[in-house]
C-alpha cells in the first residue's frame, strides 16, 4: 500500500525548523509513504457561526484531509502547548459536527524545541486531542531537543545520529500507518 501522508507543520515562521523536519522525513521516507504538506496557516479561526457558510479555505483543507490516508503533526512547542495555527486546524477538521476528517486517520506526532525537553508538552498537549478525534496516534514518541543544531544553514539535516533516528522513526510509523489505515 502506498500512504498519502497529509503533514501538518505547526510552525509559520519562515526558518521554521518544523518545515526542516518534514522536508528531511519526505526525504528518508520508503515509497510507500507520500508525504505532503497541508496549509494551515490560511485557515479563517473555526467559528461554528459561519459553518454554513464555510471559507473556501476550510473545504480545500477538510477536501486534502479526507483525500490522505495518514496525518504527521509536526509541531514546535509555544507555552507548554501546541501553536494556535495546530489547534485551529483540529477543529476546522472536526467539524461540522458528525463529519470528522480524522475519525480512524492513522497518524504520529512529532514536537521540537531548541531546549532540553524537545516539546513534550505540546506532544502530550495535542496526543489529548487526537485521542478526543478517535486518531490511532504512533506510540514512537519523538521529542528532539537541540533541533536548532540539527540542520545546516541551507535547513539540511546534518546529524546522523537524527537521521538514524528518523529512519527508525518512518519504519515505525509506515507499519502503523499500513496496520491502521481504513480499508
Amino acid at each position: 500500500m502506498t500512504a498519502n501522508v497529509a503533514v501538518l507543520v505547526g510552525s509559520l515562521r519562515k526558518g521554521s525548523y518544523s518545515l526542516m523536519i518534514a522536508k528531511a522525513l519526505a526525504a528518508l521516507a520508503p515509497a510507500t509513504l507520500k508525504f505532503k504538506v497541508i496549509e494551515i496557516g490560511n485557515l479563517p479561526f473555526y467559528n461554528e457561526d459561519t459553518e454554513a457558510n464555510a471559507p473556501a479555505e476550510w473545504t480545500a483543507f477538510r477536501t486534502q484531509l479526507k483525500a490522505s490516508d495518514a496525518v504527521l503533526f509536526i509541531t514546535p512547542e509555544y507555552n507548554r502547548s501546541t501553536p494556535a495555527v495546530i489547534k485551529n486546524a483540529i477543529d476546522v477538521g472536526s467539524r461540522p459536527y458528525g463529519s470528522s476528517v480524522w475519525d480512524g486517520k492513522p497518524g504520529a506526532v512529532i514536537s521540537s524545541s531548541p531546549g532540553a525537553i524537545g516539546g513534550f508538552g505540546a506532544n502530550h498537549h495535542l496526543r489529548q486531542s487526537l485521542v478526543f478525534l478517535n486518531v490511532p496516534a504512533l506510540p514512537f514518541e519523538v521529542y528532539l531537543s537541540g533541533v536548532n543544531k540539527l540542520f545546516d544553514e541551507q535547513g539540511q539535516l546534518n546529524n546522523d545520529g537524527t537521521k538514524d533516528f528518523f529512519n527508525k522513526f518512518l519504519k515505525s510509523f509506515e507499519a502503523w500507518v499500513e496496520t491502521n489505515h481504513k480499508r
